[in-house]
């Protein structure tokens, strides 16, 4: 077995970066590795640069895109870097120099160009590279953390500081859809030296974080391969939550023992060169600073906890009961909605098979590259059945080829600047929502079951229903009909239902709370709730295993009684579920 992690082993370097597929314990490792590094008088910043980031929830309180210093850790200061919030002080830089001096409608105009996700793209961005860059921050800090997104997202933000160096190069006029550059020219020496800096092997250590699993080790050996790709070499694993305290009398215990001894023993080739350490699986939920500090110490056990949460178990439902009420109400399009890991891929699948089995026709589909919906399926279906994927390398170049095409014949400075245009990281955003909407705009004939992407990623997906609906009459001259039609479809829960995927612990279920609020804010309705991969619904008497399941029911209680109207409440298995006929019979 592998050496068990410890903060000694990232001592000596300034930049730490943990990533991996969602849920796999990034937040945990990296907050329980600054606290280590702090106790032991290293002055240490951690910092989120996730838009579904959970940090406050791991240390019990409000913070903000500025360093906190936390009281009961000498020498930690923590920071939220909210990518909505940047946006705004961005925007707000950029526009307060001409108020008072340009016509409120001048005013009104550039604000709306700086609304897009570019500009949140662009402001996050910039306090990003501004942490890397900035040589006073160095001074401050013996270790900047940096607790990233889930995979998908990370690569995209660790790849931005090539990407929009690039866009600098090649911009010969200050307007796309960026809204004004200004401001940003200037900072091209600090991107530069950010990147400089990632692929700085003495500076920079990328901490891939994994689980014992399959598909958790499958996507931090892409992940490794694409960050090699830009220069990001310094790399190790963590393999996260191994579970040493098997009860071969207990079925869950021996198959969770046995399950992560097969991957393991399976895993990626891709990871053997890596330095390799791990974790143990613990009974005890890692927020608050007590329990984090347990993690690196050798009290990962606790006594098995009284039973202090009651669950009213006739009130949670299975998933047969959640089909079965889909049928009977119909709905013609049904998301499955949560942070990264906790599930959606698999439940949007079992949905489909037993929609489809209940005579419907489904379109199942995915806007989420990291997305496992074909190999879930392994080549097996029904005619009534149809799947498919949202690639967005293909809807981007469709939707350049369309703009171009309408934008009719332009003099050589005109098709320049509209080529441009199209160069901005918008565009993939806009062509990726119109596709969407197509598939939507189908379930007239079908039910849709949309695979949405992890929680960041879907908020953006979904408020590209209002953000860019300027941007998309703006540069095609129309807006599409599926687009028109799209929010007010998604507002109506006749035609919409909304399904929101937790596990029964902590950091997931104040996700999809956030989530459910989110939804309501933008009108759309949100109150059925899976609690996916519980292991208080398989009765495991294991101690370790056992402790976990009686914090679960508070879990599972608070959303039943709080937060839902239908809760399901599915147990952990041992197996995969791959395949159509298997997905059929687990529904029987």
């Amino acid at each position: 077995m592998y050496p068990r992690f410890e903060p000694s082993v990232v001592e000596r370097m300034p930049f730490i970066f943990f990533t991996g597929k969602g849920g796999v314990g990034k937040t945990s490792t990296a907050s329980a590795t600054a606290v280590a590094l702090a106790d032991a008088g290293k002055k240490v910043l951690l910092v989120s640069t996730d838009p579904a980031s959970n940090l406050q929830d791991v240390f019990s309180q409000a913070l903000s895109n500025e360093p906190k210093e936390l009281d009961d850790v000498k020498g930690l200061s923590v920071c939220n870097l909210d990518p909505e919030e940047a946006a705004r002080e961005y925007r707000e830089s950029v526009v307060a120099p001409y108020r008072g001096t340009l016509p409120e409608v001048a005013i009104t105009q550039m604000e709306e160009q700086l609304a897009g996700a570019c500009t949140v793209e662009i402001a996050a961005f910039d306090e990003f590279t501004g942490l890397l860059a900035k040589p006073d921050i160095h001074k401050q800090y013996d270790h900047i953390i940096f607790d990233t997104a889930p995979t998908g997202h990370t690569l995209r933000l660790l790849k931005l500081p090539t990407a929009w160096s690039g866009y600098l190069d090649e911009s010969k006029h200050g307007a796309s859809c960026l809204g004004p550059l200004t401001g940003l020219d200037e900072k091209k020496d600090t991107y530069e030296t950010a990147v400089e800096a990632l692929s700085n092997n003495d500076k920079t250590l990328l901490v891939l974080v994994t689980r014992p699993e399959t598909s958790a080790m499958s996507e931090a050996s892409r992940a490794s391969k694409e960050l090699q790709g830009v220069g990001i070499d310094n790399q190790c694993l963590i393999m996260n939550g191994v579970y040493d305290t098997v009860d071969q009398s207990d079925h869950t215990s021996k198959s969770l023992f046995e399950r992560q001894q097969q991957a393991i023993k399976e895993r990626n080739n891709a990871l053997q060169p890596l330095r390799t350490f791990m974790l143990p699986l613990v009974s005890f939920p890692l927020t608050g600073i007590d329990h984090l500090r347990k993690l690196y110490s050798d009290e990962t056990s606790t006594k098995f906890l009284v039973d202090e949460y009651s669950l009213d178990t006739q009130k949670l439902h299975t998933l047969p009961a959640l089909v079965q009420n889909y049928a009977e109400q119909s709905p013609r399009v049904i998301m499955t909605m949560g942070k990264g890991g906790v599930g959606k891929t698999t439940l949007a699948s079992m949905l489909a098979v037993g929609l489809v089995e209940k005579g419907n026709h489904v379109h199942l589909t995915t806007t989420d590259p990291a997305s496992h919906l074909y190999e879930r399926f392994n080549g097996s279906g029904s005619e009534k059945l149809k799947i498919t994927q949202i690639d967005p390398v293909h809807e981007v170049q469709e939707y350049k080829e369309k703009v171009l095409q309408q934008a009719g014949p332009l003099d050589e400075e005109a098709k320049e600047y509209l080529e441009e245009d199209l160069r901005s990281p918008c565009t993939e955003e806009i062509a990726v929502f119109q596709a969407f909407a197509k598939v939507v705009d189908a379930s007239d004939d079908e039910i849709v079951i949309i695979d949405t992407a992890p929680t960041g990623h879907t908020l953006l997906l979904l408020d590209a229903a209002q953000s860019y609906h300027q941007e998309i009459q703006r540069s095609t001259g129309e807006v599409p009909e599926s687009v028109e039609k799209l929010l007010p479809r998604l507002r109506n829960p006749e035609e919409t239902d909304i399904l929101l995927v937790s596990l029964p612990e902590a950091t997931p279920v104040y996700e999809a709370r956030r989530l459910q609020d989110d939804l309501k804010r933008a009108g759309i309705t949100a109150n059925h709730w899976v609690i996916n991969q519980s292991l208080y619904e398989t009765h495991t008497t294991e101690s370790v295993l056992a402790a976990k399941a009686q914090y679960e029911k508070r879990w599972i209680k608070e959303v039943n009684e709080s937060y839902s109207t239908f809760t399901v409440v599915m147990p952990w298995q041992a197996e995969d579920t791959i395949g159509y006929d298997q997905m059929k019979q687990q529904l029987t």
